[in-house]
């Protein structure tokens, strides 16, 4: 069993979910999908395809939406 608190949510700070596996291996493949599905493993993502696309094409993927400039899109940066 393992706990996940969530900060930062105005209409409840104190929000509290509760897992129960029925094995170890089970509880960690919960936490593994819940850090895949972090802002942070997704911007890394998005970094990681768009400088692939660009090796490739020799253009910015995100050029187009006009928003290939933008700091939380940059290696080092955070949102």
């Amino acid at each position: 069993t393992f706990s996940l608190s969530l900060a930062g949510f105005i209409e409840e700070p104190e929000r509290k979910y509760c897992f129960e596996c029925d094995s170890e291996e089970q509880c960690q493949e919960w936490i593994e999908a819940l850090k895949r599905a972090s802002y942070e493993f997704m911007r890394r993502s998005l970094i990681f395809y768009r400088n692939e696309i660009q090796k490739m094409t020799g253009k910015d993927p995100l050029e187009q939406y006009g928003i290939s400039e933008e700091a939380r899109f940059q290696l080092g940066t955070h949102k």
